[in-house]
């Protein structure tokens, strides 16, 4: 069964996301109420986390295969969680969607302050592809 996913990080540049999942996907304007985006410490990624009048601005993508979310939750690791979520378009339209929530035992990796993407494409991105792309993504 196919399923959407919403990304929040360096998932929602759509090479990262066609290398990780091994296809190329067609991305869109999503929200996620009640939620918030962290650095994570030593990383170019962040880490989201619920929090209540928060909200995240990400991508979604629609019709994930089953083995795009079996590469996403390998390439996701140990500090994440795959969860169910509902996100919220620009039109008002409000989709279910998979979503990695950062694992609550693992909140001390978390810095404060929000993640920025637009310094990560500026300054992590091409540091985040050589770390993590070349090592997971094959």
């Amino acid at each position: 069964m196919r399923r959407h996913c919403f990304t929040y990080g360096s998932l929602m540049c759509a090479d990262i996301m066609a290398a990780v999942c091994g296809v190329e996907l067609a991305g869109e304007p999503a929200t996620l109420a009640d939620h918030r985006r962290h650095p994570v410490r030593g990383e170019a990624y962040p880490g989201m986390v619920p929090a209540a009048g928060a909200a995240v601005s990400g991508v979604l993508y629609r019709d994930l295969p089953p083995d795009a979310l079996a590469r996403l939750d390998a390439f996701e690791g140990p500090q994440y969680v795959r969860v169910t979520v509902h996100v919220q378009l620009p039109d008002g339209a409000a989709v279910e969607a998979d979503t990695y929530m950062f694992r609550p035992e693992r909140a001390d990796e978390l810095l404060p302050g929000e993640w920025d993407f637009d310094r990560f494409l500026r300054e992590g991105k091409a540091r985040f592809q050589h770390q993590y792309m070349n090592t997971h993504c094959r």
